[in-house]
């Protein structure tokens, strides 16, 4: 028994739980030997083929390949907000023929997946690329920026990254000292925006956080600079639909690898919700926010943002009970610009030895000594959630101090801590004097 790939069919199987059948879409097996079908909840299921005791063709393959596009936008008086596509699972769709995920970001693709958006503004959309989010490099960060700078220089209110989630919250910094490190700020909202679940998936949040970023650039107040507003991250707000948060684009982080509500604010609040489940949504800017807001500076438009060195060195190591001296020397021999370090607590590293027993902890002293005397930046963050890195609290703090060590004070992320780096390094700044300093809302404990 056998049916062509993208056909709709009902089996029976003999299996070892017992006799069932199940109905789906063919697609590619998942194994030799086995058939593969898509359910209708998007899920797929795999069967032996031999536990197959009959099989129903209910439809031929999918024509979902060859189906007539929907007809282009047109202007409607509505804001215009451009769609930057860079791949991810928010912007995929599956091909039942053959099973492959390809990327949706023309705009009568994205209307005919999400109509409600035809109502929400005038899209547009470029596509930068269709990358899984961990193969991004920061060559594609200063290409978003570009295609970000650009739209608002052909009239955009807004901009929405579409983007995978596993390094969002990267590039959203990155775009945040791009368009604010330099004491400016964007013409108009940028927003970034992914999904946990694909599109074919009935569980998906692509469609809700796709709207609720859309409308952010269309309606949502124009950045500071300032308080992490700059560049936003628009995801769902918990487990269920109809509400999604607006976080800082420096103070975020992925912090489940598979629930809807993954994305945090770390130190501070949201600054806002986006309430969809309301014809039409809502925009609830946090009081604090608000507040803040009305006390900003008035920064100027960056017209052009700042480019990240493409090649900048910039390795990271992490301090655990294994750290050793000669991890942190391998790394010094690639010549970084800088050595990033994800210290314990309040940003602490392994070099103490007050019973004499401890040759290791001696030996990384030695290096960071070394890296002091070559004016090798070693710059510590902490793996803790939340909280500041805070080297005066104890003597091996003030001892990394002393040692050069830089972090102190600092309240973000240590992914926003290492994109501030390279974006000083890139500005030809030096880290003793501006790494402290905050640029753009990164520090928000600061604040």
């Amino acid at each position: 028994m056998d049916a062509p790939v993208g056909s709709t069919v009902r089996i029976e199987i003999d299996g070892p739980t017992g006799r069932t059948s199940v109905s789906g879409q063919v697609i590619p097996p998942a194994a030799p030997g086995h058939i593969t079908l898509k359910l209708l909840n998007g899920y797929n299921v795999s069967h032996l083929t031999t536990s197959v005791t009959a099989m129903a063709v209910l439809s031929g393959p999918s024509e979902s390949t060859t189906e007539a596009e929907p007809a282009p936008l047109v202007a409607s008086g509505l804001p215009h907000v451009r769609i930057v596509h860079t791949g991810g699972t928010i912007a995929s769709k599956v091909d039942y023929s053959t099973g492959a995920v390809s990327a949706r970001f023309e705009p009568s693709e994205l209307l005919s997946s999400v109509p409600e958006l035809g109502s929400i503004a005038d899209i547009s959309a470029v596509k930068v690329g269709n990358l899984f989010s961990d193969d991004l490099r920061p060559k594609h960060w200063n290409a978003i920026a570009e295609a970000c700078a650009q739209a608002f220089t052909d009239g955009a209110r807004g901009v929405v990254v579409t983007h995978g989630t596993d390094t969002l919250h990267y590039t959203a910094a990155a775009l945040s000292f791009a368009f604010a490190g330099a004491g400016g700020r964007p013409a108009g909202p940028i927003v970034l925006v992914g999904s946990q679940r694909s599109p074919d998936r009935g569980s998906s949040d692509a469609p809700e956080n796709l709207m609720a970023a859309v409308h952010w650039a269309a309606n949502g107040p124009v950045p500071t600079g300032q308080f992490g507003d700059a560049v936003v991250v628009v995801m769902h707000r918990s487990s269920d639909d109809g509400m999604a948060n607006v976080l800082p684009g420096v103070a975020t982080r992925k912090m489940h690898s598979t629930r809807r509500d993954a994305f945090r604010a770390l130190n501070v609040e949201p600054l806002a919700t986006v309430t969809i489940s309301t014809t039409p949504a809502t925009i609830h800017l946090n009081q604090r926010y608000d507040a803040e807001r009305s006390r900003a500076a008035d920064r100027a438009v960056t017209e052009a943002p700042t480019p990240f060195l493409p090649d900048l060195n910039l390795p990271h190591v992490v301090a655990t009970p294994w750290l050793r001296a000669e991890h942190i020397e391998s790394l010094a021999a690639t010549g970084p610009a800088a050595i990033i370090v994800h210290g314990t607590g309040l940003g602490h590293l392994p070099i103490s030895d007050p019973d004499g027993d401890l040759p290791e902890n001696r030996e990384i002293w030695k290096v960071l000594m070394r890296a002091s005397n070559r004016r090798l930046p070693i710059v510590v963050t902490t793996q803790c959630i939340e909280g500041p890195v805070d080297m005066n609290v104890y003597a091996k703090g003030r001892e990394q101090r002393s040692l050069n060590v830089l972090g102190h004070g600092i309240s973000s992320v240590p992914e926003t801590t290492a994109i501030k780096v390279h974006h000083l390094l890139s500005r030809g700044l030096d880290l003793h004097e501006h790494l402290t300093t905050d640029l753009c809302g990164e520090n928000p404990l600061q604040y």
